[in-house]
């Protein structure tokens, strides 16, 4: 029998990827089994098997190559040289996470793998690890700003990934607001005072 090459059982792995990221995206996590991935994929019970033993192991897939893509994106926007302005590179940033909170975008699944990573200890490390990869590329951004007295980079790439986050967050929850409304309230946020 002739071996079966790499780009094959590359092709094969994502076909399976791409098969449970539609049916955890249209059915939820908790709903979907694998049978229904078996279906989607179009596969036999034995060829999803040799890939993936479980839903967690698909969605460590999904996340990892989420992951890989959007830190990838936001890289390219938090080491652009000459640094950007805050403001600017919010704005860059959260049009990076747009292709992801559309109706089949990814990060439907990753408000569900978020909620179970609460209480599912295979998860819990994914989300951990999440977090800590797109805090360490906005980190490295405040790194280089001229921080007010008392305020570490550290501190703001937190504020900064929470700023993020609550966008994708009413994006994918209510459709609104745009980029440029939201930009627009953080830069008056930061020049509120009281009468």
């Amino acid at each position: 029998m002739p071996r079966v090459s790499d780009q094959h059982l590359a092709a094969r792995r994502q076909q399976i990827i791409d098969a449970a990221r539609a049916c955890f995206t249209r059915n939820g996590f908790h709903a979907t089994t694998m049978q229904d991935v078996i279906k989607e994929a179009g596969l036999s019970v034995g060829a999803v098997y040799r890939y993936f033993k479980s839903k967690e192991e698909l969605i460590a897939a999904i996340v990892g190559q989420v992951v890989d893509e959007i830190t990838g994106r936001l890289h390219q926007v938090t080491s652009a040289r000459p640094r950007l302005p805050v403001e600017d590179t919010l704005s860059a940033a959260l049009t990076v996470m747009e292709p992801a909170l559309g109706p089949d975008g990814m990060f439907r699944v990753a408000l569900q793998v978020w909620s179970e990573s609460l209480t599912n200890p295979t998860l819990k490390p994914l989300v951990t690890g999440l977090y800590a990869r797109l805090r360490a590329e906005f980190r490295e951004y405040a790194s280089e700003l001229a921080l007010p007295e008392g305020v570490t980079a550290d501190e703001l790439s937190g504020v900064l990934l929470s700023l993020a986050q609550g966008y994708a967050l009413q994006r994918v929850l209510t459709g609104g607001p745009s980029p440029s409304e939201y930009v627009a309230g953080i830069a008056g946020l930061t020049r509120l005072a009281p009468h």
